[in-house]
């Protein structure tokens, strides 16, 4: 992770803007103190279909219309 000061990031803003565009972090310093981290957006796409794949390795899938052991009014 690269860390750059205020005055440096403000300087060369479109620079460090396409550094994170390409996947990497930067922490933002002023007076060596952390101000800010920068970090590349997350595809929330990306994210939904992983999530998606996670429940998939986990899903159960049952007969949800058929009665167990018991009687339905319905059915009668």
């Amino acid at each position: 992770m690269k860390t750059v000061s205020i005055s440096e990031f403000r300087a060369n803003l479109l620079k460090y803007l396409k550094i994170v565009q390409r996947g990497e972090r930067i922490n933002v310093t002023s007076k060596g103190r952390p101000l800010a981290t920068l970090t590349p957006p997350v595809s929330q796409h990306s994210a939904a279909r992983t999530r998606l794949k996670q429940l998939a390795k986990t899903a159960a899938i049952h007969d949800i219309v058929s009665p167990i052991d018991e009687s339905w009014d319905a059915l009668k």
